[in-house]
């Protein structure tokens, strides 16, 4: 079974895009998600956070996911420290999700496909793509963050055009061609292979 990462910069699209894919009878782990999940429901990651972070990192048991973004969004240090945590967990994760599955591929979307090196254990990788105001605006609309917090949660991804020399795909999503019929021919891709 192929294992195609997908991924894109914050307010790409790359979740709608997943979203056609399951359309389509594609399973899709949500790497971001279930990193979330596992960050408040597997005891050892969480008291590897504590320990890294500090008491303040769960208020009653529940993720402190501000106090969490102030310290990792501002220190690259601190974000390398957790992603070193997160991700190895989510990595036995998906192995374990992976298993499970029988379709001809998967496709497993990662926001740091790239800048974690996970795309080297993908057998394909996809990027999706958009400008960067608009997507500022999208972050803007769906998070509510200002402009400011929409960059610099940008400014801690790599460019598109960086991803985009890795990447086996791209997937145009500026709204100047429709992305169904992109996704689709991807699907007849992978799916014949």
């Amino acid at each position: 079974m192929k294992v195609v990462g997908i991924t894109g910069g914050i307010g790409s699209g790359k979740t709608t895009a997943c979203k056609v894919f399951e359309q389509l009878g594609v399973p899709v782990y949500y790497a971001d998600n279930r990193a979330k999940e596992l960050m408040v429901n597997d005891k050892v990651l969480k008291d590897r956070i504590v320990a890294a972070f500090g008491d303040e990192a769960y208020i009653n048991g529940r993720l402190n996911r501000a106090y969490l973004a102030a310290q990792v969004f501002n220190s690259k240090e601190k974000l390398s420290v957790l992603n070193g945590i997160v991700h190895p967990a989510v990595a036995d994760d998906f192995d374990q999700w992976l298993e499970q599955q029988t379709s001809d591929y998967v496709l497993k979307e990662a926001a740091i496909l790239f800048e974690s090196g996970a795309y080297q254990d993908v057998d394909i990788s996809v990027l999706v793509i958009a400008p960067e105001q608009l997507r500022i605006e999208r972050v803007m609309a769906r998070d509510g963050a200002s402009e400011e917090d929409a960059l610099r949660r940008m400014k801690n991804q790599w460019t598109q055009e960086r991803k985009a020399k890795l990447a086996d795909h791209i997937l145009n999503n500026d709204g100047s061609e429709l992305l169904i019929p992109q996704v689709l021919e991807l699907h007849r891709k992978f799916s014949s292979k």
